[in-house]
Order: structure tokens, then sequence, then C-alpha cells
């Protein structure tokens, strides 16, 4: 017999030989590819083993591209916003629990690697083997991306064993005047909001974690968005909303720890797993942007409380200047209408939450020939009942700016304290 020669595809090594469907699929077992590509014992030999070929492109990364992905909170909640969004939430497929801790180790690990600009895996250049990233981020760099993970209400529906842990505030939000849901735009086991400098930078991590996730969990509605760029917008000014108003004026200072502590990150007034984390609340709002446009510049101002260019209060010229709820005109009527978005959405000024939302264009709607946009609203707060819900009760009811407005879309979900470096982010509450 002829001697098996080291080329010879019979006696190659499992890596270098040309595997078929059924090889492939019986060496992944069940779940397929999917676990080859998430940190199974298949894929981490694949992690492993030495790239045979080129090594992946490596730019030039300064530390201001960088945001640690690893810290005592998750980054992209305080973090200034990126430039665009990327954001899907996610149904699991399994109902054991030791499968989502694999989907969120595999994650933790992913997720260090592309907020530091490096590929998933091995930069495995096998012809024989599907690599292990997809590619598209090769050569760029991280671009200050940041990753956040959370989980919805329906984790803790008795699937897990985890129904004892949900908080009291983590439950899917009632029915608000005006609303107009979609299923395809609401809820979700899972989510990740990954921001970064660069919408490819940001699409290719949504992208390689769905991939990891496949045999565990699919993905349920994607989201992208954007705001205006650095280079458009060197100051960093407030960005504008697809309505041309300044979008944030109001929020609270992120960098004072004690107010951060107030609003945003839960305490001692939470389940342990949570302290340190926070809750996102998620709304899909459509814009009525060609009603909106056929209205008068004082009839929009009134409509916000402020005004267009400087985004400060009506009457004022600071744009951070405190609302004068009180201030009236020669005629004793209020300079700023009870009624507009900011008089609402202050109320009486106890309440706040962290706002951090992005524009966003999905195209033309075939029915009625307009322009699918709006806002993808996000927010951040340590109570969504006491913080979000008590203010969007009184703007889903009164705002003018419903006028011009839809919910169409709505989730929430409990973001996990942050991770440690050899820890997965969600171990507080998966163990």
């Amino acid at each position: 017999m002829k001697p098996t020669d080291n080329n010879d595809a019979k006696g190659a090594p499992i890596f270098d030989k040309k595997l078929s469907r059924r090889e492939m699929l019986r060496l992944t077992g069940a779940s397929g590819l999917g676990l080859l590509l998430g940190g199974s014992s298949v894929g981490g030999i694949l992690a492993a083993r030495e790239a045979t070929g080129r090594a992946a492109s490596a730019p030039q990364v300064s530390s201001a591209d960088v945001i640690p992905f690893y810290g005592s909170h998750q980054a992209g909640i305080l973090t200034p916003a990126q430039n665009f969004l990327c954001f899907a939430a996610f149904d699991l497929t399994t109902t054991r629990l030791a499968d989502v801790q694999k989907l969120l180790q595999s994650w933790t690990a992913a997720a260090a690697a592309l907020t530091s600009g490096s590929l998933i895996g091995s930069a495995n250049d096998n012809p024989n083997l599907p690599p292990t990233d997809t590619g598209e981020a090769d050569g760029l760099t991280p671009s200050k991306c940041t990753l956040t993970f959370g989980v919805g209400p329906a984790m803790f529906d008795g699937r897990f064993g985890l129904a004892a842990k949900r908080p009291s505030t983590l439950a899917d939000l009632p029915p608000f005047a005006g609303d107009s849901l979609e299923p395809q735009w609401c809820g979700g086991d899972l989510c990740v909001q990954a921001c970064a400098d660069d919408m490819q930078v940001a699409f290719h991590a949504i992208r390689n974690l769905a991939r990891i996730a496949r045999g565990t969990a699919v993905l349920r509605w994607t989201q992208e968005g954007f705001q205006r760029t650095g280079n458009a917008d060197p100051k960093g000014g407030t960005p504008r909303n697809l309505l041309g108003f300044k979008d944030g004026t109001g929020n609270p200072d992120v960098t004072d720890d004690a107010e951060m502590r107030e609003v945003v990150w839960c305490g001692s007034e939470s389940p342990a797993w949570m302290q340190g984390g926070t809750y996102m609340a998620v709304r899909r709002v459509r814009l009525r942007i060609e009603v909106w446009d056929r209205s008068t510049l004082s009839d929009q101002e009134a409509t916000f409380g402020r005004h267009r260019q400087s985004g400060a209060p009506i009457g004022a010229t600071d744009e951070f200047a405190k609302l004068n709820l009180e201030a009236a005109d020669a005629e004793g009527k209020p300079v700023i209408p009870p009624d507009s978005h900011s008089a609402l959405a202050h109320g009486d000024g106890t309440v706040k939450m962290l706002r951090r939302s992005y524009s966003f264009s999905s195209g033309m709607d075939l029915t009625t020939g307009q322009l699918d946009a709006g806002l993808l609203f996000i927010s951040f707060q340590k109570d969504l009942v006491k913080q979000f819900v008590s203010i969007q009760k009184r703007l889903s009811k009164n705002d003018r700016l419903n006028e011009y407005m839809v919910h169409t879309g709505s989730a929430v979900f409990a973001c996990f304290p942050g991770v440690r470096e050899g820890g997965y982010i969600g171990e507080t509450l998966l163990g």
C-alpha cells in the first residue's frame, strides 16, 4: 500500500483536509456550524490553532479609538454617543440555562476582541473551513466600539428557573395612548446595543454575535441608527433629531457620579445581581416627517418648547438655561406651552432619565410612499416604572409632538453590571 503522504486528504490533519458537510455536522454536533463559531470545543481548537496563513491586518490603533469592554459598569451607557448604532434583540431557542451561560461566555470573549479592534478567533486562511470572523472590519480601527448587553422580562418566564430573580420594575411596558405597536419591533429575550464611530464596525459586531448565537438564539429584530458625525460637528454639540431640533439637552450630567447613582445605576434597592447595572427602555418612534415639514417654525417651536436654532427654551438664549415654566407673556399666557414636549418631559424636574437616542431611516413605506424614518429612543434609568413609565404617561396623553409621531416598537431590558476580566457578562445573574 502506498504510504500516506502528509498532503494526502486521508492523512492530513483535520484542519488541513477538505470536510464534507456530513463531516462538518458530525464535528460540530446537533447545533451545526453555530457551535463551531461560538466557542465550543471545536471552536476553541480553531481559536487556539496556530494560523498557517497571513495574520489579520492590524491597523494603527490609538487609545482614543478604544473604549475598554471590562469595568464596573458596561460601556455604551455613560459613554458619549458614537456616530452610529446597530441594535439587535434576540430570542432564545433553547430551554437549557447552561446553553445561555455558554452563549454569554462566548459573547464576552468576542466582545472583548471586537471592542479592541481584533478579529474573532484566529486569522484562519484554511480554504476548507469557514473563517472564524466574517472579515468586513479587517483593517479597521475599533472606532470607539461599545457593546452593551441586557435581558428582557421574558427571560424570567420560567424556562430557565429564574422567575424568583426578576426585579419588580422589569416588566413589559403598559399600553400608552397613541401606541401603534408592531410585533416585529417589540420585545426580546436578549439585546445587544453596538455603537461605533463607523457603521461597518457596528454592523460587523452584531453580525458576528448573531453568528455565534446560532443554535442558541435567533435575531428577533434589528435597527440601525445614526447621529451627526464628529467630522461634521467638531465641537460636539447636542445632536439634532430628524425634525431639526436638538435632542438630549435636558440630560443629567454623566460626569457627576452622585447624580448617576441617583438616576442611572442600580444600588442596594435592587437585587444583588443588578447592582451596578441599569434598565434600558427602547421605543421605535416613526416620525411623520412630511406633515412636520408643512408646519410653521412658530408651531414647531411651540411643539418642542424650544427655539430650533439655539435649542434654548422659548424666551431664553442659552441652550442649557433652566426651563422657566412660570414665565408668562404680556397677555398672561405661558411663554413655554404647558403641552410642549419639553414642559411635559421636564414635569416638576424631580424625575430624570438618561436619553441616548439615534435617528433612523429605513427606506420608504411602500403603502404610503412616505419615508420610514424616525427615532430609536433609548433611555437608561434605575427604575423603569418610577422614571420612564411616569414620564411617558404624561407625554402620551398631552404632548403636542404626538401629532407628528407614532410609536411602532417597544422593549425593555435589564442591562447587567460590568464584567471583570476572567468573568463573563451576566455572570451575576446566571452564576
